[in-house]
Formats: structure tokens, C-alpha cells, sequence
């Protein structure tokens, strides 16, 4: 059974968007069932501070042993910070997807969208359990 953290929203592809102390900021990861679904992470590609995104867009990407996925922004916004502990140890995203494998924080261009993602109650159900 996967980790579903109760104070995280979702996407139905398996990103999570957790709040920061800075109301307009959040920080995006993928989560502990697509972590497992992909097997070893060995490389992650991410964007740059300052790079924007539309909600939906593939931000980079990330290289497990058996595949190689997009990363996708469940909101618009700009790149603040970049996780570059990332770029040594990709590792980390299947050890710890939810606390040091965070992979980027935008700054949100609408709050608001934030109510349009899956709540941990629906992305339970998505992932079928």
C-alpha cells in the first residue's frame, strides 16, 4: 500500500503539490506509488529557477531502471527553486518522495487552482486503493 500523506493534494499523474510557509509558493514531488511503479530512480532532469509553466506542462523528466517518464507542473507558475541534491543522489526520490526527494517549488500564478487537484481521498481511489 502506498503513502498518502492527508496534507498533500495530487495529480492523476502522480504529482503532489505540498503548501509552503510562503502562501504563493509550493513544492512539487511525485509520489511514493509512482516512485515504486518506476523502480531505482537513477537520473532526474529539472528546470531552471526562473523557467515558467503552464498548469500541465512537462517541467522534465525523470529515469528510473525500467522507464523513463515526464515530470508534469500541476499548476502555472515560475521556478523558484531547483532540489539539486537531485543531481548527485536521484536515489532519494524513491527513499524519501515526500520529504528530501522534492523536486521543485513555483511560485503560483493562481492560488486557486490549488482546489482543482486531487484530494488525498480521491488520488487513493485513482491509484486504486
Amino acid at each position: 500500500m502506498s503513502n498518502v500523506p492527508d496534507d498533500l493534494v495530487y495529480t492523476a499523474e502522480h504529482e503532489y503539490v505540498a503548501r509552503t510557509d510562503d502562501p504563493s509558493v509550493v513544492k512539487i514531488g511525485i509520489t511514493d506509488y509512482a516512485q515504486g511503479e518506476l523502480g531505482d530512480v537513477v537520473f532526474v532532469r529539472l528546470p531552471k529557477p526562473g523557467d515558467r509553466f503552464d498548469g500541465h506542462q512537462a517541467f522534465g523528466e525523470i529515469e528510473a531502471v525500467k522507464a523513463v517518464s515526464e515530470l508534469y507542473s500541476p499548476l502555472a507558475g515560475e521556478v523558484v527553486e531547483v532540489n539539486t541534491t537531485l543531481e548527485g543522489d536521484a536515489g532519494v526520490v524513491n527513499r524519501d518522495p515526500y520529504g528530501a526527494g522534492w523536486m521543485i517549488k513555483i511560485r503560483v500564478g493562481n492560488p486557486g487552482d490549488l482546489k482543482g487537484l486531487l484530494s488525498p481521498k480521491a488520488y487513493r481511489s485513482h491509484i486504486g486503493e
